[in-house]
């Protein structure tokens, strides 16, 4: 059910963007279109920069504090989805990557589609698994250690690699 939606979406937005290259440009011009595109893609260069800092600051603030940054790299990945947009030519993807970068858009997207993801706090997963495994003394005395002098290794004639000389880079 997915996959038409998808294919039809990627085949009908070029067109898409290219009537509206028509449409605005019969109302500002070729050189106000061009303008135009190449300011949303300053513009989509300068918002990355400056949120994807504030983001990154975030997301350190909350590994120092302990907690899971979750929202914060939901927020993150938008952002970059965003000015992703805003760098593709075309004035409709520059419109719905002006709106994530909206942070209330954001969070109503996030919203919509955030049922279907789970952010796991990994620290507590394994440490959880840490603590149910046993461990097995044997296991821990299998421990092998070898001097430079103790392991060597031959090429054999018949591989295809044999011309090549081991510990060459």
């Amino acid at each position: 059910m997915r996959t038409p939606f998808i294919s039809i979406l990627i085949l009908l937005l070029p067109l898409a963007e290219i009537a509206g290259f028509v449409v605005v440009g019969q109302m500002v011009g070729v050189w106000g279109t061009l303008g135009l595109v190449l300011l949303s893609c300053l513009a989509g260069l300068i918002l990355l920069r400056l949120q994807g800092l504030q983001m990154l600051r975030r997301l350190t603030e909350e590994g120092r504090d302990g907690r899971v940054p979750g929202d914060a790299i939901v927020q993150g990945a938008m952002i970059v989805v965003a000015a992703v947009l805003l760098l593709i030519p075309g004035f409709i993807t520059d419109i719905i990557g002006i709106a994530l970068f909206i942070p209330s858009i954001r969070r109503l997207l996030w919203s919509f589609i955030g049922r279907r993801f789970v952010v796991v706090n990994a620290a507590s997963y394994t440490e959880r698994r840490t603590y149910t495994r046993r461990r097995d003394p044997a296991r821990d005395e299998r421990v092998v250690d070898l001097d430079e002098e103790d392991f060597h290794r031959e090429p054999k004639p018949g591989s295809p690699w044999s011309d090549r000389r081991l510990g060459e880079d």
